[in-house]
């Protein structure tokens, strides 16, 4: 049994976080930061109200793509974490998974098993080894079709985990408008806590921001309390700048959360995307003072590529972007991969991965 690692996996999960983004220079605190302490601490975060468009600023926003690139290279060799310091990491990244089955054959059988296993996402033999059986460790939130809301509203209940819902005509984002409003509205009257929508594409590739900052506001306004999360469709967006533009819209518009993609594009996340969306994150934040989430999805199955994301949000945004408030991964399989490396850590074997079973 490996006890010894108890107060280090405690700082992990439990540490007090420094500030997100240190950005007045002066000794006394401005009033912008001011602005900023009051919407954003260690344990809350003011929802996002949304701004007036600004096209000023959307149509100048540039992105220097060999710049992005040669940056997001650098991304998964700059830092490295091993062994306890890896697994705590690790657990870390368990918290911040949506946990997610969008199958055309889900069941309620397997969305319930779903559920189950987001709420003991650790096998409790390896929580007891890593000293960590206390920490209520879960997953994020649990996303599912609008068909089967219901049934994870009532398999989560009493974990205080969420259930997200992919509304608004997922993945194209196509069905009329009208039928995008209800759809939200019904999944919230089901009980789902988080909406995530897809954005009309088309809106961004012909430039018709006021489209696309009418369509999100309308979204939001129809999601009420639950939070909304933005899926901007990176792959199919076809240029860093579109991606760039396209994240400021939906933060003006009340977006809570932006995210890359419904993961049913021929390509999801990647970190070049990840680093233009997170810049705009930290552009919004410095010039309103609101934090909002992030959310990659699709594609992210390793441990290793999890790691990456996190390494990203920290230098980029800091530690306060490394909570399930402020960011989350959309994914199926990366759990499975997650959970080998603490029983590598424990047993100094990789076990197979039909020892952790998803569903």
């Amino acid at each position: 049994m490996y006890t010894a690692g108890l107060p280090l996996f405690r700082d992990y999960m439990q540490a007090k976080t420094e500030p997100a983004l240190r950005l007045a220079r002066s000794e006394a605190p401005s009033s912008a930061s001011l602005e900023r302490a009051a919407h954003l601490t260690d344990k809350f975060v003011e929802r996002n109200p949304g701004t007036p468009l600004d096209l000023d600023i959307v149509r100048a926003l540039r992105v220097n793509r060999s710049a992005v690139e040669r940056r997001a290279a650098t991304i998964p060799t700059r830092r490295t974490v091993k062994k306890e310091w890896q697994a705590g990491w690790l657990l870390r990244a368990i918290t911040l998974i949506d946990l997610t089955t969008l199958a055309g054959d889900d069941t309620p059988g397997n969305v319930k098993r779903l559920c189950a296993k987001a709420a003991h996402p650790l096998r409790s033999d390896l929580k007891e080894a890593l000293g960590v059986s206390d920490l209520d460790i879960t997953t994020g939130a649990v996303c599912v079709y609008h068909a089967l809301v219901p049934t994870a509203v009532e398999a989560l209940q009493g974990t205080g985990i969420p259930v997200a819902a992919v509304s608004t005509g997922f993945p194209a984002g196509l069905s009329p408008l009208e039928e995008r409003v209800r759809e939200i509205r019904a999944s919230v009257a089901a009980g789902a806590k988080e909406i995530d929508i897809v954005i009309t594409r088309g809106h961004v590739l012909t430039g018709n921001y006021q489209g696309l900052y009418d369509e999100v506001k309308l979204f939001r306004e129809a999601c009420g309390d639950a939070h909304l999360k933005a899926i901007l469709a990176t792959g199919e967006l076809a240029t860093l700048g579109n991606v760039a533009r396209a994240s400021m819209v939906a933060m003006m518009a009340g977006a809570d959360f932006i995210k890359t993609s419904t993961g049913k594009e021929s390509v999801n996340a990647t970190l070049p995307f990840s680093l233009v969306m997170v810049r705009m994150i930290r552009e919004y934040f410095d010039q309103t003072g609101y934090a909002v989430g992030y959310k990659p999805a699709g594609g992210i199955r390793s441990a290793k590529n999890a790691l990456e994301y996190l390494y990203l949000m920290k230098e980029e945004l800091g530690d306060r972007w490394l909570k399930p408030d402020l960011f989350r991964f959309g994914a199926s399989a990366l759990l499975t991969d997650i959970e080998r490396q603490p029983e590598h850590f424990v047993t100094g074997r990789y076990s197979a991965a039909h020892r952790h079973p998803m569903v």
